[in-house]
């Protein structure tokens, strides 16, 4: 999160017109993860001995793009054109962490309790997120 508020901030001072690029790109991305929703299939097993351990969980989560846009959009979208000050970004910063982080574990858990569901009602589930994701991407134009 560090990491992108730097980019966004400097990015945002150098080219302020940059805003539009990362607007289409993070829709673009958001579109492109909305198709893979919309094809992927209900695969629930995991073999025995493969499961994934939690500090590999973490470390892969430094690797996982919708972090890197997430924090971009944020910082570029809604903090840069108001705040520009390095504490208020590094407040930020905090902020941006705990709700990502927070958001990650909700969305752990209740795919946790609900895996039977999803599992059973797989295209409905998956319809119904593609087309959530089709509208947080048009909505980053709004």
């Amino acid at each position: 999160m560090t990491a992108c508020a730097i980019f966004s901030s400097t990015l945002y001072a150098f080219l302020p017109k940059v805003k539009l690029l990362m607007q289409i790109l993070g829709a673009a991305y958001m579109l492109c993860l909305a198709w893979k929703v919309w094809k992927s299939s209900a695969d629930f097993d995991i073999e025995a001995g493969n499961e994934a351990s939690f500090v590999s969980g973490m470390l892969l989560q430094f690797m996982n793009p919708k972090i890197y846009i997430y924090a971009i959009t944020a910082m570029s979208l809604y903090i840069l054109p108001v705040y520009q000050s390095p504490a208020v970004l590094a407040a930020f910063t905090l902020i941006l962490t705990g709700i990502g982080a927070s958001g990650s574990f909700i969305w752990a858990l209740f795919g946790s309790a609900f895996c039977k569901f999803f599992s059973r009602h797989t295209k409905a589930v998956n319809s119904v997120m593609a087309l959530l994701l089709v509208y947080c991407a048009a909505s980053l134009f709004h």
